[in-house]
């Protein structure tokens, strides 16, 4: 018996040399499996038959049970670790969309289409268009700084670091969801972290704030489920729940806008539109700032989205019928919210009531009908949604330092902590739409979508514009006078607590706020970034659509 070595290509092994022969056939017939296992390995990396979304919406929330085995003092282990998790799922959604979505192609990519529940005709159906690539994008990474930002969490870490996976989980489902009923139970699924996050993490009327939260989306939920049982049970014995088949239905005009009411109730109050968004300005106040990144940059997301994904598609003849009410409706959000804000003593309320104001403009461009407005709409909800959370975030820092939340009792923080004063002005400057900045952008061509909208008549274009001119003026009145009761003046430069101000922003601080400068700027100097993703699809949602 003697050893004999395989070449480099094939497995170590030993045989008897009793047969020569055999040694060249098992060499060829290993040789032949392993490079057959690696060309199918390759091929499903690089073919979109691998269950990419199935990965990236399991992926968070399966890790974060792990963190349950995870030892009660290992607070800085789960950080990383769930940091961790997040760059990782974030590299993963990238690399699949960089090398498996079409720009160009207005269709659903990434189709996945598993039965679930065949009692009930529902499936595991998952795709993403040039509408959801955006806020999927946009949820990973506000959701892996939302991460960091939450580094000063010691209690409960393991909960809450899994709530927070949680959600990042959801959240990807719901926008890459192509089942109403499965779009349900994602939107769904968002209540209740987000409600232990707010009653365990929160400021002193967390429960409150909680309560407020779940009985107001819970109630937009019933409305929500209505029109999902409604569409799919209509017309059919069986259900039928396929988004592609609800956008080829027709319904009786009457039934139609019932439909439409219905969801736009259940996202009015997630948006938020008023009058239903008084839930929003008490949860942000109570919640701690990175929760308040995920409300503000993500959460508030869904509902437009919801309002472009569902009214828009599926029920297009209602929504041209309600369109003109969206319209005022934005309106009055953009000059209420901000005439409302600049009467906030609470910081936290002020930038929760700024978010309401700049969300009109979302209202206003999915409401024109237009190629301009729905582009200026979409560029909107990545915009704000950068700007929100940058905003929450710097608040949160800055509460870490001087423990206060009423405006009347800051003054002369710009000298003791110069870049946290110097981040602050500028993300102020981006949400009172500075050129340069995304907010600039995104208004500007929502206001563009107005003025050529083929929908309404001149005058009442000229209308519109005048009337959101007055909201943009607003807007600077309240950043800027925050910015001054914050930073300048010497009332806390000169009070006896003086010593809360020994440390600035730190790396991790500095870190999470310009990183979310870097896209703000980049989007501001160049917007084709977003354009490029949704452009052609809301060209088909137009032409599809509306020409019926």
């Amino acid at each position: 018996m003697r050893s004999i070595k395989a070449p480099l290509n094939t497995f170590d092994f030993f045989f008897t040399d009793k047969n020569p022969c055999s040694k060249i056939k098992i060499y060829i017939y290993f040789d032949f499996r392993t490079w057959v296992f690696l060309v199918q390995v390759y091929l499903v990396f690089t073919t979109n038959y691998f269950p990419w979304l199935t990965i990236v919406v399991v992926f968070p929330i399966v890790a974060g049970l792990l963190l349950f085995f995870f030892p009660h003092r290992g607070n800085k282990v789960m950080r990383w670790y769930t940091i961790c998790i997040c760059v990782l799922e974030l590299l993963l959604t990238t690399y699949a969309f960089c090398y498996h979505f079409e720009l160009d192609d207005p269709l659903i990519q990434l189709t996945e289409n598993y039965k679930w529940i065949p009692f009930l005709d529902f499936y595991w159906r998952l795709g993403i268009d040039g509408l959801s690539i955006g806020p999927i994008l946009l949820t990973g990474f506000i959701t892996t700084l939302a991460t960091l930002a939450a580094w000063p969490v010691t209690r409960d870490s393991r909960l809450f670091y899994f709530l927070m996976l949680a959600m990042y989980s959801g959240q990807i489902g719901l926008f890459s969801a192509r089942d109403l009923l499965l779009f349900f139970i994602m939107w769904e699924f968002e209540l209740i972290p987000v409600y232990l996050l707010l009653s365990i993490w929160g400021g002193k009327k967390r429960l409150y704030s909680a309560t407020k939260f779940i009985l107001y989306t819970a109630g937009g939920s019933i409305f929500l489920l209505m029109g999902v049982l409604g569409i799919g049970l209509y017309g059919s014995n069986e259900p039928t729940f396929n988004f592609e088949t609800s956008a080829n239905q027709s319904y009786p005009i009457a039934l139609e806008i019932i439909f439409y009411i219905g969801f736009l109730i259940a996202f009015a109050v997630k948006s938020p539109i008023i009058p239903l968004h008084t839930w929003l300005p008490d949860t942000h106040g109570e919640a701690h700032y990175s929760t308040c990144m995920l409300l503000a940059g993500i959460l508030l997301k869904m509902g437009a989205y919801g309002l472009v994904r569902i009214n828009m598609e599926l029920l297009p003849h209602a929504h041209s019928i309600f369109s003109p009410w969206l319209i005022i409706v934005g309106i009055m959000q953009i000059i209420y919210a901000a005439s409302t804000s600049s009467g906030q003593r609470n910081l936290k309320k002020r930038i929760a009531y700024s978010s309401v104001s700049h969300m009109g403009f979302i209202i206003i461009g999915i409401g024109s009908i237009s190629d301009t407005g729905l582009n200026g709409a979409i560029l909107q909800i990545i915009s704000h949604g950068f700007i929100g959370a940058a905003l929450f975030f710097l608040a949160g820092t800055s509460y870490d330092r001087i423990r206060l939340v009423y405006l009347d009792q800051m003054g002369g923080m710009a000298i003791p902590i110069p870049k946290i004063f110097t981040t602050f002005s500028i993300l102020s400057m981006a949400s009172l739409a500075l050129p340069g900045m995304s907010g600039f952008v995104a208004e500007l061509i929502v206001f563009f979508g107005i003025i050529t909208s083929q929908k309404y008549l001149l005058m009442t274009k000229i209308l519109i514009t005048l009337v959101m001119a007055i909201g943009i003026i607003l807007t600077p009145i309240y950043l800027l006078s925050m910015l001054r009761q914050m930073f300048y003046g010497y009332k806390l430069f000169n009070a006896q607590n003086s010593y809360f101000f020994d440390f600035d922003s730190g790396p991790r601080e500095l870190f999470v706020a310009i990183s979310i400068l870097i896209p703000v700027i980049g989007i501001g100097i160049y917007p084709d970034f977003v354009f490029s993703l949704s452009v052609d699809k809301v060209e088909a949602i137009l032409s599809n659509y509306f020409a019926r």
